[in-house]
């Protein structure tokens, strides 16, 4: 009998594709769900595609780590900008989107049977990675705030612990973690002898004076930490796959073969454009922010007002709102029935790992206020019938 593998089957099924299909079949939705922004990227890194490629050799295949101005470009960045210094034991390694460098880290740091740590609700592709590299996920409880529960982490440890994974600004309930906390993860896994898997994807993306800190600019912490980013967010690159990773040197090797059968190099003419966007920064995206800042308050507000049956835990970060419906609905159902009845898209909390209750992800990444004002209307009168 042809059938694919064990494996693979208990993955689960991408959420993505599927509230994709419902909103396809309700024309007219306002979409709350997939998290993208809803600028393009900069001037510069059109300019930049319009010049590759410049020679024979751009059709060729690049370094498998990528190309040495982008890496170069990245490593200044690091340092100025998250205070991690390459030089100090670590690689840096271009892959095609954050998802790539993730699937990188854990093939390189375990075995089958292993396990890895991950703060529920988490990124559901994450969780999908590591049961398809065959190890298992352990995951971990957050407080009512959804912020990170560190004797909940140190519980979670065994013998078959390979990492611990964090998310800040996260993904999907916008919170930043504090520096105290990560610094806590950091030193916990350092003590255990396990890796500190850190996503900073949304790093730009800060409001209300919250500040970000990358656990890999703690002194000695190279040696355990992988630090991972990307261009999709920042520079309104989603589609060009483009991120990037910081390794310790020891996984440099393994690093190589996964990236180098996987993906042979990243993308030269991806690798190009993103170059461009670095000369124009981080001031890119923080050009857009007070727009996204409005979007926040008002998903706030109105989600927040008393007669909505939910909680909203405060999200100073990213682009999401993470939601507890108060309902006897589960979330698929609902975030169905939100789309059919009401015409308006989020996603389900269940696909984020948060399978008791009925929580949703609710993203204003890619609106302009007059959808908002629609789109979180449809959203609160959904919500008071359904629930």
């Amino acid at each position: 009998m042809f059938v694919q593998s064990r494996r693979l089957a208990v993955v689960q099924t991408p959420i993505i594709p599927i509230v994709s299909r419902w909103i396809a079949d309700t024309p007219g939705t306002v979409s709350l769900g997939q998290g993208v922004v809803s600028y393009g990227p900069p001037d510069e890194a059109m300019v930049a595609l319009s010049r590759f490629p410049a020679s024979p050799l751009d059709h060729r295949y690049g370094a498998v780590e990528g190309e040495e101005a982008l890496v170069a470009a990245i490593t200044t960045k690091l340092q100025r900008e998250n205070g991690i210094d390459v030089a100090q034991g670590s690689r840096v390694v271009v892959t095609a989107g954050g998802n790539i460098a993730f699937m990188n880290a854990i093939l390189a740091v375990t075995d089958p049977g292993d396990e890895v740590i991950l703060p529920v609700p988490y990124y559901f592709n994450h969780e999908m990675a590591i049961e398809m590299a065959g190890a298992r996920v352990v995951p971990v409880p957050t407080d009512t705030q959804r912020q990170l529960d560190l004797d909940a982490i140190a519980a979670a440890i065994t013998p078959r612990t390979r990492a611990v994974v964090t998310v800040s600004p996260n993904n999907p309930t916008g919170v930043v973690y504090p520096e105290s906390a990560l610094r806590a993860v950091n030193t916990l896994c350092r003590d255990r002898g396990i890796f500190h898997i850190h996503d900073e994807v949304y790093e730009y993306f800060l409001y209300a004076g919250a500040t970000h800190f990358s656990p890999g600019s703690i002194p000695g912490a190279s040696a355990h930490t992988i630090s991972m980013y990307s261009f999709s967010k920042a520079y309104g690159l989603a589609s060009w796959r483009m991120g990037y990773m910081v390794v310790p040197e020891s996984l440099w090797d393994a690093v190589n073969k996964i990236q180098d059968t996987l993906l042979v190099c990243p993308p030269v003419v991806s690798q190009r454009v993103a170059l461009a966007s670095m000369t124009v920064g981080r001031e890119y995206c923080a050009g857009h922010l007070a727009r996204l800042d409005t979007m926040r308050a008002l998903m706030a507000e109105a989600l927040g007002d008393p007669s909505v049956p939910c909680d909203v835990p405060s999200a100073l970060g990213a682009f999401y709102y993470f939601i507890r419906v108060h309902t006897t609905l589960d979330a698929m159902t609902m975030a169905e029935r939100l789309i059919r009845e009401h015409r308006v898209a989020v996603i389900p909390g269940s696909a984020f790992g948060a399978r008791d209750g009925c929580s949703l992800r609710v993203s204003y990444g890619a609106l302009d206020p007059e959808t908002a004002v629609e789109g979180v209307g449809r959203l609160v009168s959904g919500i008071k019938a359904l629930a």
